[in-house]
């Protein structure tokens, strides 16, 4: 009864030592990809603007949804592939595009 319950242990502690171990990075070199390795919204191809001022998205003309999203702002956590999400940093520079 007792190398039962020594095994037990051993095992839930080898499960738990391997839960910890953490995943290898599966996109090296890429910031925050889209689920599956998904750019259906274009995010990759936009990442230029990063830095740049909020207000130059008004000047761009996209054929997909897009959210900007502000410091403190509260949005929907509904995913959608093909909308385009600017993240904008409180002095209103572009800090992240992403899909969702």
């Amino acid at each position: 009864m007792i190398r039962l319950g020594k095994g037990v242990a051993g095992m839930a502690l080898a499960v738990a030592v391997g839960a910890c171990v953490p995943a290898s990075d599966p996109y090296p070199g890429v910031a925050d990809p889209a689920p599956g390795g998904v750019n259906q919204c274009g995010a990759l191809d936009l990442q230029y603007l990063l830095g740049a001022p909020a207000r130059d998205l008004e000047t761009i003309r996209f054929n997909k949804p897009v959210r900007v999203i502000r410091p403190g702002m509260a949005v929907t956590m509904d995913y959608n592939p093909d909308r385009l999400n600017f993240e904008v940093d409180r002095s209103e520079r572009i800090a992240r595009v992403s899909c969702g």
